[in-house]
C-alpha cells in the first residue's frame, strides 16, 4: 500500500488496516523507526490512579481468581455469621 505524507506531516492510514485493527478516531499510536522502516503500534495508555491494575503481581493474582472462579473454589455468604463460619 502506498499514501502520500500530506502538508503537516500527515499520513492518511488505509481504510482495510483501520478496520483490521479496529482502529477508532482518538486512538493512540505509537510511532517509532527501526531500520529505516517506520512502524507504527496501536497502543493504550493507562491513566496513573489505574497503572496498580496493570501490574504484573496484580494480574497474577486476578488470573488466580479466575481459576479458583471456574474450579468452583468461591463461595457466597448470606451474611456476615455465614461468612465467618465459611472462613473458619
Amino acid at each position: 500500500m502506498v499514501t502520500k505524507l500530506r502538508e503537516r506531516s500527515q499520513v492518511t492510514l488505509p481504510a482495510e488496516i483501520v478496520k483490521k485493527l479496529d482502529l477508532k478516531a482518538g486512538d493512540n499510536l505509537e510511532i517509532t523507526l527501526e531500520d529505516e522502516k517506520i512502524v507504527i503500534k496501536p497502543v493504550l495508555i493507562i491513566d496513573r490512579a489505574q497503572s496498580w491494575f496493570w501490574s504484573s503481581d496484580w494480574q497474577a493474582k486476578e488470573k488466580e481468581v479466575e481459576s479458583d472462579i471456574k474450579a468452583g473454589r468461591i463461595h457466597k455468604a448470606d451474611g456476615f455469621e455465614d461468612l465467618i463460619e465459611k472462613l473458619k
